[in-house]
């Protein structure tokens, strides 16, 4: 089975995360959400989510995408934590898909992984001129090989569907999104 890897930290976007987690598992993904540290993780808008696992625990296993929910301050921690930056650079080096929404596309432009690269994000998030070498596009969702970037939280359910169509197949994105009474694209 196809095993994503979905990475909480504390102060994320609870609507991508779990819009993403939800999705991705009814197209029957195997998602493993991990948290930075044991224990619940409290999202930006106080929700609290129960990670599956923890970062350690599953920082030398294989994904097939490493998927990174925005929001702040939780894309600040995902671009702070040198466990995960390691797991992302490994995951590019090896041609596996990897996939941030909203505020999280900047912590693959920090790690240099969006360098020459087509990405979206949250307005603001990436400095053009800081980041010189990202081609920042203003879409709701951007596919570049095996990159994968949405604009924001209003984008996590286009965002998962690019997910799951990368990962899958489109018959599959559509009859999720028939699920869930959206009219396929």
């Amino acid at each position: 089975m196809t095993r994503v890897l979905v990475p909480l930290a504390r102060g994320c976007e609870e609507l991508e995360a779990v819009t993403v987690i939800d999705l991705l598992r009814r197209a029957e993904i195997e998602v493993v959400s991990a948290g930075l540290a044991p224990g619940a993780v409290t999202a930006s808008r106080g929700t609290v989510l129960l990670p599956d696992t923890t970062l350690d625990a599953v920082a030398d296993e294989d994904f097939a995408m490493i998927v990174l929910p925005g929001g702040l301050p939780g894309a600040r921690h995902l671009e702070e934590d040198t466990r995960l930056r390691a797991m992302l650079l490994r995951q590019h080096a090896e041609g596996r898909y990897l996939a941030a929404i909203c505020a999280a596309p900047k912590v693959l432009a920090v790690a240099g992984l969006l360098d020459g690269r087509r990405a979206t994000c949250y307005p603001g998030a990436i400095d053009a001129a800081a980041f010189p070498r990202v081609n920042l596009v203003d879409a709701p969702v951007v596919l570049d090989g095996t990159l994968i970037t949405g604009r924001g939280p209003g984008t996590a359910m286009d965002f998962a569907l690019q997910l799951i169509e990368s990962l899958r197949d489109s018959a599959t994105r559509d009859r999720v999104e028939q699920g869930l009474v959206r009219e396929p694209r």
